[in-house]
């Protein structure tokens, strides 16, 4: 009950801060996008300003406004508008915080002057005394203005990084909360079954000085044998598992010895580590085992009663590697990787967490690999489990 809850509220807290987010962003689009529209105008207004007072000065004394102190009182005060005076021939009389290389340059000055004219209208500083010899302010955005546009999609880059940085913490708690469920489960379940298999142990001791069938009792004693190995798997779920080199052809061998008295007679079960030299690798024996028979089971269940299971061992100079092939119904290309997801199966029983185990004990406690190298509709698949070479 007390996990849902938290699932709900780290569900809930995941919806209210992408809601908080949408809306700082379409606040903040609004916002910037009032000032820069009431900042264009200003600047607009002020270029205005500066032709009024051209067209004035001529005016008034036909004189040179380019050098008129007024004019250029008005213009220098404090101005962070980057303009280019010109006649109608386009040719330069007067410029503001333009470098002079692009002046110099008769291909870059007419990408500047088209990039203003797009930017803002140019307007036109006429004189009194004829239309001849007109004059044309071209102007661009301010530094600030520029800024304003482009503030907008930094703020949002810098959300979107927030929400998503968010999103991985509370997904992040939620996989921790669960693989701490789950270590939790695995300590209990080991505990449960400790008592009964102590009891089995002592009821084979009490059929061994029975008159009965000796070699079935030995089968019960592989067999109990076998659960208490898992019992110790379980338990060692969560907590430090050392590794130690071994064998592969051994370890691996051990499980293919078991199953092959347990499997149907129309399966066959084909092992070449016995004929080739000793392969080895930092391993933990018991789940390494757990590994190679969640993968002969899986092997089992997809020939459905008949076919071949091939337990490969191999080697190069920096790995070695176990494969485990059967010729059953295969897998489909688009399911190799969501296989080991927990909780995904194919099966109609089972609970999907023998290849998650599988690969979280290759992974992370044997830091090796595990995936679905070969597989084809109808015709079989092949899994294989990579470890670094001891």
């Amino acid at each position: 009950m007390f996990l849902q809850l938290k699932n709900k509220v780290l569900e809930n807290g995941r919806v209210v801060v992408l809601v908080l987010a949408t809306l700082f962003i379409a606040i903040s689009l609004f916002l910037t996008n009032r000032m820069a529209e009431a900042l264009h105008h200003k600047e607009k207004h002020d270029v205005e300003l500066w032709a009024a007072a051209m067209e004035r000065v001529n005016r008034d004394a036909m004189g040179d406004y380019i050098n008129d102190p007024l004019i250029t009182s008005i213009i220098n005060n404090r101005n962070n508008i980057p303009f280019i005076i010109t006649d109608e021939s386009l040719r330069v009389i007067s410029y503001h915080l333009i470098p002079t290389e692009v002046i110099n340059s008769p291909e870059r000055l007419h990408r500047v002057l088209d990039k203003m004219a797009k930017d803002n209208t140019p307007i036109v500083v006429k004189f009194w005394w004829t239309n001849a010899h007109n004059h044309i302010i071209f102007y661009g955005h301010s530094l600030t203005l520029q800024l304003l546009y482009i503030f907008p999609y930094i703020q949002i880059a810098i959300i979107v990084v927030f929400v998503l940085v968010v999103f991985v913490a509370f997904r992040s708690m939620k996989q921790s909360e669960q693989s701490r469920v789950w270590v939790g489960l695995a300590k209990e379940t080991a505990h449960q079954l400790g008592t009964p298999t102590s009891s089995l142990l002592g009821w084979i001791e009490y059929l061994r000085e029975q008159p009965v069938d000796q070699m079935a009792v030995d089968e019960m004693q592989k067999d109990l044998t076998h659960l208490m190995k898992i019992v110790d798997r379980f338990s060692k779920i969560g907590s430090e598992t050392p590794l130690t080199v071994e064998s592969l052809n051994e370890v691996v061998g051990n499980s293919v010895m078991y199953f092959r008295k347990r499997i149907p007679r129309n399966v066959v079960l084909n092992y070449n580590g016995l004929a080739i030299d000793a392969v080895k690798a930092k391993i933990n024996v018991a789940l390494f085992e757990w590994v190679i028979e969640n993968l002969m089971k899986n092997a089992l269940d997809a020939l459905q009663g008949h076919g071949t299971i091939d337990v490969t061992i191999g080697s190069d100079n920096k790995y070695v590697w176990v494969d485990v092939a059967d010729t059953g119904k295969g897998i489909p290309k688009s399911k190799w990787k969501r296989i080991f997801e927990p909780g995904f199966t194919t099966k109609t029983r089972g609970w999907g967490l023998g290849l998650s185990l599988s690969r979280r004990i290759v992974e992370e406690y044997h830091k090796g690999k595990i995936a679905v190298v070969e597989s084809e509709m109808g015709k079989g698949t092949k899994f294989r489990v990579t470890l670094k070479k001891a």
